[in-house]
């Protein structure tokens, strides 16, 4: 699926709005041209150099701020073929787009607040996992598990809990 991606942390809105600018410097006389364009240049390398330094993230930091900002777009990058997805101790293995449904709802129903990571850690080079607390705006707080392993030589979400504390 092909999601177009029209914010201001995407590199290649950066490259297109970028390459606009300069098609519509042509309309501008030549003598204001050349230090308007030296200043579009600047601001423009600069956005494309600073989202993409965002987007070098590693796919745990990516989860967890999309965990704490409701991004479930960005979450849907790292979902496997099937995802493994524990909502208050009710376990389903869902297809990736049927997670991507379950997880907008729940955050559609609870938005988050923080997302406290209390552990994390790599028990091996196939496999990455994270221990938070998920407090929602309403002050409800959920454990949340996130599990993610290696396969095909990049990191899958493959198992996430989100439990409610008692």
């Amino acid at each position: 699926m092909f999601v177009f991606d029209i914010t201001l942390t995407n590199p290649y809105f950066w490259l297109g709005f970028c390459g606009i600018i300069f098609w519509y410097l042509n309309l501008i006389p030549i003598g204001m041209k050349k230090y308007i364009k030296y200043i579009l240049l600047f601001v423009c390398l600069l956005g494309v150099d600073t989202t993409w330094a965002q987007s070098s993230r590693s796919p745990i930091e990516d989860m967890v701020n999309a965990v704490e900002n409701a991004h479930v777009t960005d979450m849907v990058k790292y979902f496997d073929s099937y995802v493994n997805i524990t909502i208050n101790n009710l376990p389903a293995i869902y297809s990736r787009n049927q997670a991507e449904i379950v997880m907008r709802d729940f955050f559609e129903k609870n938005p988050p607040k923080t997302f406290d990571v209390t552990d994390n850690g790599s028990p091996d080079n196939n496999s990455k996992f994270i221990i938070a607390i998920l407090t929602t705006s309403t002050g409800i707080k959920y454990n949340t598990y996130i599990l993610m392993k290696m396969k095909d030589g990049a990191f899958m979400l493959q198992q996430m809990s989100i439990n409610k504390q008692l």
